[in-house]
């Protein structure tokens, strides 16, 4: 098995624990505040990187050569989970979902201008399909003669952070051991979170805590292992394969809260797919002798 398909079937495992986080968070958002949920859900995941690194290597990398990129790292994680978190509480999952599927796009591009990876025309075409996905998903008001909802714009926010997120993780890749990007994922944020903890704790119920634990246990495992995928595949390859996380979000918000997503949704979520497809494809060798 290439590394390159290393790395997508590790990222399609990783998208599908986020779907799943995304879920359980909708369902918090409802009765806690979200820093407290930040706050809890990086506590959670920085606990089980930290013991799960020590039972397995029998110690813990905490030492960086570039910790102002893992800080600046860590600090986009918390910006796109707070922004897709406070959407959440007015929109259905599908919905910031498909939204927040700029990144891909946003992802390939900026690989190509900051990272040097090499983007062919026919990829530069799906982005810039998918990117009109995204604005149909989005419902402007231009296309529907109707008022944009305020917070359809947070996963924009959520987009833009995840990009520089997942262009620092593939960047990273090349200065740190993985271990030590594992360990760094969640500690800014973590401390960031915290700061706001003594304005906003509300004391939970003990049946919160085991969904606040679950918080954290997917995130960790989820970023852990984006981190192997992305050190395993360029970020314009793995970018596209994020596009599965449509699919999963559309089912699970049916499943888990009843929200079938409307015709906007649909509309820009397959629109989003061809140019997700266009960009995945791969690239004709040329022949031999030629």
């Amino acid at each position: 098995m290439s590394r390159s398909l290393q790395g997508v079937l590790l990222q399609l495992v990783a998208l599908a624990l986020f779907v799943t986080m995304d879920a359980l968070l909708k369902v918090l958002v409802a009765s806690h505040p979200v820093p407290q949920l930040m706050f809890v859900r990086f506590c959670f995941h920085t606990l089980l990187v930290v013991v799960t690194l020590k039972l397995m290597t029998g110690r813990v990398p905490f030492r960086s050569r570039a910790p102002g990129l893992q800080t600046l790292r860590s600090l986009c994680l918390a910006t796109a989970n707070a922004a897709i978190a406070v959407a959440l509480i007015h929109v259905p999952l599908a919905d910031a979902t498909a939204v927040a599927f700029a990144a891909p796009v946003m992802t390939v591009a900026l690989a190509s201008l900051w990272l040097g990876e090499k983007v062919s025309l026919r990829r530069w075409i799906g982005v810039g399909i998918g990117f009109a996905g995204v604005m149909v998903a989005l419902r402007p008001p231009f296309l529907t003669g109707q008022a944009l909802h305020w917070a359809m714009l947070l996963p924009l926010v959520t987009a833009v952070a995840n990009t520089a997120y997942q262009l620092l993780t593939r960047r990273l890749a090349a200065v740190d051991d993985p271990h030590t990007t594992f360990v760094h994922t969640s500690i800014a944020a973590l401390v960031l979170t915290g700061l706001a903890q003594p304005f906003v704790w509300q004391a939970p119920a003990a049946w919160d805590w085991p969904l606040f634990a679950a918080l954290g246990l997917l995130g960790a495992a989820g970023h852990s292992i984006l981190v192997l995928a992305f050190a395993r595949a360029p970020a314009s390859v793995l970018a596209p394969m994020s596009y599965v996380q449509l699919l999963w979000a559309g089912v699970a918000g049916v499943l888990v809260f009843g929200d079938w997503p409307d015709g906007w949704t649909a509309l820009g979520a397959g629109i989003i797919a061809v140019g997700g497809v266009l960009v995945a494809l791969p690239e004709r060798r040329p022949a031999k002798g030629a």
